[in-house]
């Protein structure tokens, strides 16, 4: 039970932030004015932190990810799982949003402070992608453009051989000391959102409880169904009957545990142990479950598209636009990828969506609130789902 309560300390911080926030705006709204700036300073230190983050963490990913990736074939296959279970897992989502929508909250838009800039598409591809300048990489506005650059520098210092190699400590280095500042950051967190929310709630009234919970409660409700029917399918995907029923028999283990932790990485050892009475080869189970827990993450696939659904509500646009939709499965996609390993890594995911639809900050602390109330079921989906997919790609790949 100790382990549980530590696990969980921060999830129950923050629940205790909100609590203290939300009775402050209901009953002494007058203050509420006073006590913002520190959600503003919270805000910008997340931001200031998080940039330098994703450069460290994804060329880190890069540069260490080639170097074991002997297995051609596998890993071919393994991408093209990955790649399917998150993009179903978002398809999923879309589809529960748009049958059972969220109410936008009246007046959110008053909130709003920052003009979406109209650019035509030829600007925008090329403002997604790259950048002008040097310096411009490492502004929160441009999270799309830096997460390229780091993928490209991470392939340089993997191909730049035993001259690299200083270089590859230094980023090695420089992803564990600024994961070790968004953790002392992450410290104030439930005073930051928690005077946040009592501007909110002062701003916007009682509705905005009502609000939270619809997407919340969505979220739990598809997030379980996924669990149950989607793994079964995978699962029969991979060998039939017999395949249900050894996922299923072996899976309980991985799934308390994920839900006791809420650590992908600190179930992957009862995943490993999943995967080999199941009967998935050791060559294969050792390398999707490991590179698995850093890239395929399905929970946390379907929390992305109801943070951006979230979003759009509280700024009044259109989600379900084409264009919007594509952009919010890629932008899946990439979450999946940069997340891992990181904590509070869903964070990253938060400022690529503001950059890349030009939201304004306002809209960040709903995401953010969500995204830790969603976290112990994002786990289950992401780290189990690992299982089912090492048993996939056995499917398609016979060592």
């Amino acid at each position: 039970m100790k382990e549980v309560l530590k696990n969980y300390s921060g999830i129950l911080l923050l629940l205790l932030g909100i609590t203290v926030g939300s009775i402050i705006g209901i009953i002494a709204p007058q203050i509420v004015e006073y006590i913002k700036p520190l959600g503003d300073i919270f805000l910008n230190l997340l931001f200031v932190s998080v940039v330098p983050l994703v450069f460290f963490a994804v060329s880190n990913s890069i540069a260490s990810l080639e170097q074991e990736s002997k297995f051609g074939k596998i890993l071919l296959v393994m991408s093209f799982t990955f790649l399917f279970f998150i993009l179903t897992a978002a398809v999923f989502t879309i589809s529960a949003v748009y049958l059972f929508p969220v109410s936008s909250i009246s007046g959110s838009t008053e909130l709003i402070t920052e003009a979406t800039k109209e650019e035509n598409w030829g600007d925008r591809i090329v403002s997604f992608f790259t950048v002008g300048e040097f310096t411009e990489l490492f502004s929160r506005k441009n999270m799309l453009a830096l997460l390229i650059f780091a993928f490209l520098t991470g392939f340089a210092a993997r191909k730049s051989g035993e001259n690299g190699k200083p270089f590859r400590v230094f980023i090695a280095s420089g992803y564990e000391v600024m994961k070790e500042l968004l953790l002392m950051i992450m410290k104030i967190a439930p005073i930051g959102l928690g005077a946040y929310f009592a501007y909110q709630v002062a701003t916007l009234g009682p509705q905005l409880f009502g609000f939270y919970a619809k997407p919340l409660g969505l979220y739990y409700v598809a997030g379980i169904i996924y669990f149950f029917v989607f793994f079964t399918l995978y699962a029969f995907m991979a060998n039939g009957q017999n395949g249900i029923k050894s996922f299923w028999k072996n899976a309980i283990l991985p799934t308390l545990t994920a839900l006791s932790t809420c650590s992908s990485f600190a179930t992957m050892p009862t995943n490993l142990v999943a995967a080999s009475r199941i009967g998935v080869p050791s060559s294969i189970a050792n390398l999707v479950i490991p590179i698995g827990t850093t890239l395929h993450k399905n929970g946390s696939s379907m929390s992305s598209i109801i943070k951006i659904y979230v979003a759009f509500q509280i700024i009044g646009r259109d989600f379900f636009e084409p264009s919007n939709l594509l952009l919010a499965l890629g932008i899946t996609v990439f979450v999946s990828i940069v997340a891992g390993g990181i904590p509070n890594g869903g964070y990253i995911g938060e400022m690529l969506m503001i950059s890349v639809y030009s939201l304004p900050q306002e809209a960040i602390p709903a995401v953010i609130i969500i995204g830790t109330l969603v976290d112990p079921l994002a786990t289950v989906l992401n780290a189990v789902g690992d299982v089912v997919a090492a048993m996939f790609v056995n499917r398609f790949v016979k060592v």
